[in-house]
């Protein structure tokens, strides 16, 4: 009788449910980030009037292509997309390197021109040439802390660089002479100088 029972006993459990995954790691999905600062690098795009392109597939090894077209002169510029939003060791880290198989390799003048780098807690960019990441492409920003003179500060909100200024802007030039033949003190039709009253002395 006693095994009998020891058998229904072990029907009778039920088994046990996996722990449900915590909100915040559904959230904190880095393909999705990715994603929304695709859309946030769009949008500070278009309100600096660039002609937006995005490649065919994802075959490609930069994101979008700017094109400046209010300017003389067309420049087109290759952008890849990079984000971070945790703090290690003091600063927003990323890199500036893809994927190759199973290892890893750094983006060159080949494959883009600039690294949009994202600080997506701060909504802060960094309009970095890669020919400066190449010989480091480990990317470290500082927004939070009075640090310029970090290696990358320079490079915060630099959207200038994707849009350079005129070329020869024009000038104005005002030229005036003096008339020999006008009277002193004389003044234009309808002008009435103001009169200021004498001082008083004092009695």
């Amino acid at each position: 009788m006693s095994g009998r029972r020891k058998d229904r006993s072990k029907k009778r459990r039920k088994p046990r449910r996996k722990p449900s995954q915590p909100l915040h790691s559904v959230l904190n999905n880095p393909k999705r980030t990715g994603e929304h600062s695709e859309i946030a690098f769009l949008y500070r795009s278009d309100q600096r009037r660039f002609a937006i392109s995005k490649p065919f597939g994802d075959s490609e090894r930069y994101d979008f292509i700017l094109d400046n077209r209010p300017r003389p002169k067309v420049k087109l510029n290759r952008i890849q997309v990079k984000c971070t939003e945790c703090l290690r060791a003091g600063a927003y880290e990323t890199r500036a390197t893809y994927t190759v198989g199973k290892g890893r390799a750094v983006y060159t003048k080949r494959d883009v021109d600039f690294i949009a780098a994202h600080v997506v807690p701060l909504d802060i960019w960094y309009i970095i040439p890669v020919e400066v990441c190449t010989p480091q492409p480990m990317l470290r920003f500082y927004p939070h802390r009075q640090a310029r003179k970090m290696r990358l500060e320079k490079y915060r909100e630099a959207w200038y660089l994707l849009d350079p200024p005129l070329p020869n802007p024009p000038t104005i030039t005002i030229q005036a002479c003096i008339d020999p033949d006008y009277p002193e003190n004389a003044y234009p039709e309808g002008y009435e100088p103001e009169i200021e009253p004498e001082p008083r002395e004092p009695e």
